[in-house]
């Protein structure tokens, strides 16, 4: 069925509303009532569009994971470009998108958590795990060829997701405890993510040398910087 393009933009709003209280309420806590209050349809308008939540969460879902997965897949396979870039570019595509939406990686441990099932078979049917095994096979190949240190993909992914989402995690926490006064969160990503590169860094990186057959590590500079240095 053809649809209106005032069709197009009412579902795009639906998503776009459903997506905003999944993220502020949670999955569970969030029902169609509320979806089509907050848009400003009825239920049977919401209905033709999407018959159950579940439908509405594979749909948000949808939203969530298309505008971050292709882009990590790009930037992962340019292989002519050194790990460290390609990490930084990862971590910056994260970082955007955890900005804007500081509830997201909480509601995507929280569905975890929930309903694995739905969420895999969301993944599945979504195609996004064609995305994830392309980055998968790549990170191998680059490994048997001796490019990148040979790492489990498992110890790969816990180790950058945790990096990643733990300060968001704890963000209600760590703003009471860990933030200076007159600092914000923002700052405090900008000092964090040199860090970031350098576990990653170390932990993918085929050791090199600065001449004394030690691997070369980096530090912290006030600025945010980094500096390569041998241990």
């Amino acid at each position: 069925m053809t649809r209106h393009p005032s069709n197009e933009n009412l579902e795009t709003k639906i998503i776009r509303t459903a997506q905003q209280l999944f993220l502020e309420k949670g999955f569970v806590e969030t029902s169609m009532s509320d979806i089509a209050a907050t848009v400003g349809i009825n239920r049977p308008t919401l209905h033709y569009y999407f018959r159950t939540k579940d439908k509405m969460f594979r749909a948000v879902f949808r939203n969530i994971v298309s505008a971050i997965i292709p882009e990590v897949q790009d930037i992962v396979l340019q292989q002519e470009s050194p790990i460290q870039e390609r990490i930084s570019k990862v971590t910056d595509a994260y970082f955007r998108i955890f900005t804007a939406q500081p509830s997201l990686p909480f509601f995507l441990m929280r569905e975890m958590q929930r309903d694995a099932n739905l969420l895999l078979a969301t993944i599945s049917e979504l195609a996004q795990e064609l995305h994830l095994k392309k980055i998968a096979r790549s990170l191998q190949k680059e490994m048997e060829s001796g490019k990148l240190k040979a790492v489990p993909l498992p110890f790969v992914f816990y180790t950058f997701y945790g990096l990643l989402t733990f300060p968001f995690l704890s963000k209600p926490i760590s703003a009471q405890l860990i933030l200076q006064k007159g600092e914000n969160f923002d700052q405090l990503l900008k000092q964090w993510k040199p860090y970031i590169l350098m576990h990653m860094t170390n932990l993918l990186s085929a050791e090199k040398t600065g001449g004394h057959g030690m691997p070369l590590r980096f530090d912290r500079q006030t600025d945010g910087s980094q500096r390569g240095r041998q241990e």
